[in-house]
């Protein structure tokens, strides 16, 4: 057989042709193969990572308790409840400590104040300063939040319960004369 025939009947392509190369290759000395370094921070095989934070302060970062409840607020619409419900901690400085001693705020709801008194004498007192409460209320939450105060005095005794009181029926009836 002369070199010419060989030629004819090898192919160079394919998998003799990849038997060949690492033949080659087996008995010398290679250098070892660098190993791809992982992706920075921020970077994801080339492309920015948009779950990572950057060098400037966006929405991502730690944020302050106060501006996120301040935005869980906003975003509930609680706005009005909130503030009011901070004037009910702060009663005693807009009526007066002697006023708050006596009168507590005890609901709002759609505009309407609810205070409940002590007294039915202390009920009297708060109805004629109402007016002036009011104006403080809204001066305090933005006009109009507060439309009416409705003041109440103190409840009465429950006859459901105790020694005067009738499993079935109405009730006593004998207790007033």
């Amino acid at each position: 057989m002369s070199k010419d025939e060989d030629a004819v009947d090898h192919d160079p392509t394919g998998l003799e042709l990849a038997k060949s190369i690492a033949r080659s290759l087996a008995g010398t000395n290679r250098a070892p193969r660098r190993r791809s370094q992982p992706p920075r921070a921020g970077q994801r095989r080339g492309k920015i990572d948009p779950k990572a934070s950057g060098a400037h302060p966006d929405d991502r970062d730690p944020q302050l308790l106060d501006s996120t409840i301040g935005r869980l607020i906003a975003a509930q619409g609680w706005d009005t409840d909130v503030r009011v419900h901070g004037v009910f901690s702060r009663w005693e400085h807009l009526v007066g400590p002697e006023v708050a001693q006596h009168c507590h705020p005890e609901a709002f709801a759609e505009g309407k104040l609810v205070v409940r008194t002590d007294s039915t004498a202390w009920a009297t007192q708060m109805r004629l300063l109402a007016p002036t409460v009011l104006r403080r209320l809204n001066e305090e939450l933005g006009d109009g939040t507060v439309s009416l105060i409705d003041v109440n005095g103190p409840t009465g005794p429950t006859w459901r319960k105790g020694r005067r009181s009738v499993r079935d029926g109405r009730g006593p009836r004998d207790t007033y004369g």
